[in-house]
């Protein structure tokens, strides 16, 4: 994990291409080690979670370019290691386990649906949701879920046409994705247990994560 930060914390403070490439032996080391972390955690989901694949822990992993067309901040590298640990992979759909690492206390453990460009996702969620208010309102309302997780998303200022604005899960009616983040400390990232601290976090959004998916059961990825 130290040289995970390490690498990290350089690379915020040298975000450019002639740093980048001339680091590469760091990066690769450093991206070793987060690829054993990333496979450590998947032998330990598989435990609870029998739709994670046996796959190579790379072919889960986010690239660090960044895509600064549309962005004001044109900072080339994302200076973060992140993975998604799902059923078929690095897919937002179905929704699985997302790890992101990065120095300062920024790193987070994350479940759920993230992406809410997939108009035809946030429908069958809304659907869903509507359908099976009472299901959806026993996982966000156990008391392990909220001691550890709140649910976020980007949302409408109102309960879109076609939905009852009075249901009793108006405000997840609002919500285009639907997703958790728990927060990590460097010094949680130190210690000794941190992947059965890390897994246990993520056996705890197992349930919320089992209700995305059989709302998105027969999603289809639009072609590229």
């Amino acid at each position: 994990m130290n040289r995970i930060l390490d690498y990290l914390a350089a690379l915020e403070q040298n975000n450019n291409k002639e740093w980048y490439h001339a680091h590469k032996a760091e990066r690769e080391a450093a991206s070793r080690e987060f690829e054993v972390l990333v496979d450590m955690l998947m032998m330990e989901l598989r435990k609870t979670d029998e739709n994670i694949p046996p796959v190579e822990p790379k072919k889960l992993t986010f690239k660090m370019v960044r895509d600064t067309r549309f962005s004001n901040d044109k900072s080339p590298y994302n200076p973060a290691f992140r993975a998604h640990i799902a059923p078929k992979g690095k897919l937002p759909v179905p929704v699985g386990y997302f790890l992101m690492l990065r120095p300062e206390g920024r790193s987070f453990l994350g479940g759920g649906l993230f992406a809410d460009m997939f108009k035809d996702a946030t429908a069958m969620v809304r659907n869903y949701i509507a359908a099976h208010g009472n299901d959806w309102n026993e996982i966000i309302t156990a008391p392990a879920f909220t001691k550890h997780f709140a649910v976020k998303g980007t949302a409408l200022k109102k309960v879109p046409q076609g939905y009852d604005p009075g249901h009793p899960q108006g405000e997840y009616l609002k919500y285009k994705s639907w997703y958790l983040e728990y927060p990590l400390t460097d010094k949680q990232l130190m210690k000794a247990d941190f992947v059965d601290y890390a897994a246990d976090i993520f056996v705890r959004m197992q349930a919320f994560n089992g209700f995305l998916n059989r709302a998105l059961e027969n999603f289809q990825m639009p072609p590229r």
